[in-house]
Order: C-alpha cells, then structure tokens, then sequence
C-alpha cells in the first residue's frame, strides 16, 4: 500500500474514529488490511520480523506481493518497491545501486509463479520469475526469485537479501555495466608456448587458478558486459558479455607436449590406479616443465611429503665424496644387515651380500648397509650428524622455495640433528628424511647440470642459490654412478637402453607398505617420481619415468 493511500486511510480513520465506538474500528481495519486503491496488498506494511509465522504465505497470496514490488521495480519506484521488503531501508539502497550500476534504460519482469516451499528460507514460499535488462551495452536476461513470509499478523513481505537483484549475489557485492571492471575476467595462464591454456590439464587447474589469483597478467583489454564487483570496485565475475575483450595472459615454464605425457603417464596401466605424482625440470634452467599426478591427497607431485628412499643416497654419495674424500672405488661393504645406533637394518629383497663392494657397487644395487655403514662411520662425529642436511642446503639448495605465482609447495626435510637410529636412517632416505618428487627431480638436475637452479614455474620468478655449486669432482662421480644405475643397475630394466641417461632408484618403507621412487636425467630434463603402495621403485615410478624420458 502507498504513501498516498496511507494518509488517505489515515484521514478517513480519524473521521470514523469521531463517530465513535467499537464498530468503527472494526471497519477501520477491514479497510487498512484490504486491498488499495491501486489493486495492491498492503500486507507488507504490517509485517513484524520478530513474530514470524511458521505457515508459509498462499502461492496465490506471494505472486501477488511479489509481483506488486516487481511492477514498482521496473517503473523505477523504488521506495515503493522496498517497503514490499522486510527491510525498506537496506533494499531501498541496493535497489537503487542496482539501477545505477546498470545504468538502466528498462527493467521488465516475466513468468512470475509460485515454486511452492523455499528450501533457503524456512516458513517462506518461493516464487520465480525471468528478468530483463536493457543497459547501455545491450540486453542482459537471466532468472531469479524471491522468498516470501509472513508475520503472526498476517503480514507479507519479500524476505530481502542482495541475491534479490541477482542469485548468489553477496551483501558486499554490487553490478555493474559496460567496460568490464579488471578482475572480472580471470587471466589466462598459459604454458611457454603463450597459447596452451594450463587448465585443459587436470593435474594443473588449481595451479592455474591460484597462478590467475596471485599475478598481475600482461596485456589484454576488458571488453564490455555485466560484472560483479566486490566493495572496492574489483571485477569478481563476468555476468554476461556484450563485446569480447582480449584476455590477459600470464606465460608460464610448462611444456604443454610434455605435460600431454606427464598426465597419462601417472596414469599407466602398470600402477594399478595407485597414487602416482611426477615433476620434470629443465636442468639447465630450473623452469618447471611438467607437473602431473593422481590419488585425492591433494597435488603429491609438490607436497606430497614422503621418505625418499634410496634416491636419498645421491646427497649421500655426494656428502661422502665432499665431506669425507672418499671416491666411488673407495670401500663400501654389502653385508645382509647391519646395526647401528642399536637399530637393524637390512637390504631390499633381491641385493645379494658382497663384503668386497665399492661404493660405486653399492649405488648401483642400491645397498643399504653399504651406506649406512660409510656414512655412519665417515659423516657421524661425537654424535654430531648434521653433514647430510648440510650437504643438502649448501649444494643442493635445500629449503623453502618460491616457485612463484602464489603456489604452495611442501619444503623436504632432512634434519640437522637425528637422534638413535635416525642417525643412520637418513642416509638410506629413511627416519625422519621427507621429500617431494619436485625436490629429488631437483635433485637429479643438480647432478646433470653441475649445479643448483631453483626450480620455478612463472619464468621471471627469483631463483635463490645454494651457498656453494656441487664441485666438477663430485658431479663427475654421481654422473657416472647413476649412468651405470640406468644401463645396469635397479633402473636398467626401464631405462637401459636410453642415451644419455643417468638415474636412481628408491624404495621406501610407510607403514605397512612400500612407496616406490625414480629419478632420473637425460640430455635435456630431469625427472622425478613417486607412487604411493608401489612394490619397488623401477617396477612402479620406473613406468612414469621412461614416458617422459623418451618424449623429451
């Protein structure tokens, strides 16, 4: 009911009220809860919020009230409209938000009906309706609806929230029309090739959509459309688009074509729909070229934090040739078990004891006593036996890395100072030593390219150094060592064969399983990967490893 209608009723209240008595105010109330003179309900302006009633309104009695705002909405007579509310005041500013915002030329309203019970607003009937707006840009069409209730009076009102003007829409949200405000329009994150879209790749859609959060995209322009936009005036999502802008891009390391193999490979065959992750780097530079995996666990490939096993005996190897001299001939003794710190320990099913074996041998067959026994014997002094986690710092960059774009990564852990049998553990990649594929491809490429690159994924990203570059020796050894793994060694039954390859394998003991590790190099990428519950690192991750190593 309206203004003028109210002060009309008012004064034909006191005129009655004059001629005195009960009956007259009986009639006085009949005509305060009727209908106007312009046909509509006057319900909404008795209703009381704090008495509401449990029976939801008639379908009938809700198209009526709600076709009464609609039709003051769309002549623009918006305090009218919004005391058909529950709150005039609040609807009364988002609706003329609304129409500025949109800048609207007409606002018309079809195919209001009943949809029976609101399931959002309990004791409420809900009723939709089609809107059509006609902005500076062009039409705008899209559904929508409303609640209606009521008090214990009888009173109606359309229960108002922001998703009134448009579904979903938050109480710090707004509309808005023409150039599509930045923001509106997420960025496209692409691959190196500046064309391949990162999400067409399961493995990489939240990398995707963080990377399109977290940088500022070059170029592009924002065409015009409908937006929402958030308190500030920043662009939250494209609504509908008049004319299509050119979209801004953020240009990142991934090799689409290996990505392409990256993505099948965690899901061959042979793992058995294990969870499988693997991350592939380009050695000379640290760009980030593939990141795939499987499993609900989240992204394994770079945080899926898990003992490396024997791929762990690369830092060992090369902590024993920095920090003790030793050579790959010098004396590493195969035994079947060994005991240090009063804890067992004991080879992979299938290493045949050799007390004469080098540490070259030693690596080859992926002994574990071989090197528990060097480097607990060599790199443990006074019970001081950080050398391993000092190894992995200074040369192979070991820590908390940016990749860039805001995208998370699970730091390795190797600590400074392991205590009882952790003290031997970690040189066999067990105890308390935790890795990422990304990290032990990392790794890998240390080895291949005589150097530390910190591996990254947008390719302007700060890369921070190792304190000091693996010497020539020591890249000469491990080179060498993993080159007889891949033709001979655990890996040879995948890898054997390939040119220009160099690898290590890793079997890790979880719980009451084994995860399987391989991590490997070739004339241009180093590769890394894990699955989790596989038997034996070459009869699992050897699979993954081989895919990327013969595409690249």
């Amino acid at each position: 009911m309206k203004r003028p209608v109210k002060l009309g009723i008012a004064g034909a209240s006191t005129a009655l009220l004059a001629l005195g008595g009960i009956g007259t105010y009986n009639l006085v109330h009949t005509l305060t809860s009727g209908a106007s003179s312009d046909g509509k309900s006057g319900a909404a302006h008795g209703f009381d919020a704090s008495t509401l009633s449990s029976t939801p309104p008639s379908g009938d009695e809700a198209v009526k009230l709600t076709q009464a705002f609609l039709d003051d909405w769309s002549r623009r007579q918006l305090d009218d409209a919004a005391s058909d509310t529950d709150v005039p005041g609040t609807a009364a500013q988002a609706l003329r938000n609304y129409v500025d915002g949109l800048r609207l030329k007409t606002l018309s309203f079809g195919n209001v009906r009943s949809a029976g019970p609101s399931s959002a607003t309990p004791g409420a009937t809900k009723v939709t309706f089609d809107v059509t707006a006609q902005t500076p840009g062009g039409t705008w069409s899209y559904p929508s609806a409303v609640a209606v209730r009521k008090s214990t009076n009888g009173s109606a009102a359309v229960h108002w929230n922001n998703s009134v003007l448009y579904p979903g829409l938050g109480d710090d949200q707004s509309l808005v029309a023409g150039r599509l405000p930045a923001g509106s329009n997420p960025a496209m994150v692409v691959a190196n090739d500046g064309k391949t879209e990162l999400s067409r790749f399961a493995s990489l859609r939240d990398i995707a959509s963080t990377i399109g959060k977290h940088v500022t995209p070059a170029g592009g322009s924002p065409g015009t459309g409908v937006a929402v936009v958030d308190a500030d005036g920043r662009g939250v999502k494209t609504l509908k688009t008049f004319t299509k802008g050119r979209p801004a891009v953020v240009r990142t390391t991934i090799e689409a074509g290996l990505q392409e193999v990256a993505e099948a490979a965690v899901k061959d065959a042979h793992l058995q729909q294990k969870p499988a992750g693997t991350v592939a780097l380009d050695w000379r530079s640290g760009h980030i070229l593939a990141i795939a995996h499987t499993g609900d666990d989240g992204d394994i490939a770079i945080n899926g934090i898990k003992s490396p096993g024997s791929t762990m005996k690369i830092i060992t190897s090369a902590a024993l040739f920095d920090k003790a001299g030793l050579t790959p001939n010098s004396a590493a003794p195969c035994t079947d078990s060994l005991t240090a710190n009063s804890q067992l320990f004991h080879n992979d099913p299938g290493v045949r004891a050799n007390p004469g074996s080098s540490l070259a041998q030693g690596f080859t067959v992926s002994c574990n006593t071989s090197f528990i026994k060097d480097g607990f014997h060599h790199l443990v002094k006074d019970g001081d036996a950080s050398a391993l986690h000092d190894e992995a710092v200074s040369v192979f960059g070991m820590g908390s890395w940016s990749i860039g774009g805001g995208v998370a990564t699970t730091d390795p852990s190797i600590p400074a100072d392991p205590q009882g049998g952790d003290q031997a553990a970690q040189f066999i990649g067990q105890g308390k030593v935790t890795a990422t594929p990304l990290f032990m491809a990392s790794v890998a490429a240390t080895v291949r390219g005589t150097g530390f690159q910190q591996p990254v994924i947008l390719p302007d990203q700060h890369q921070t150094p190792a304190a000091r570059p693996i010497s020539a020796r020591t890249a000469g050894y491990l080179q060498t060592m993993m080159r007889d793994v891949a033709t001979s060694g655990t890996a040879a039954p995948r890898l054997g064969g390939l040119p220009g390859v160099g690898a290590k394998t890793g079997t890790a003991e979880e719980g009451d399983h084994t995860n399987g590790w391989l991590t490997a190099y070739n004339s241009r990428i180093a590769v890394a990967a894990l699955v989790e519950g596989g038997t034996s690192g070459v009869d699992s991750a050897g699979y993954v490893v081989r895919q990327l190593l013969t595409t690249s």
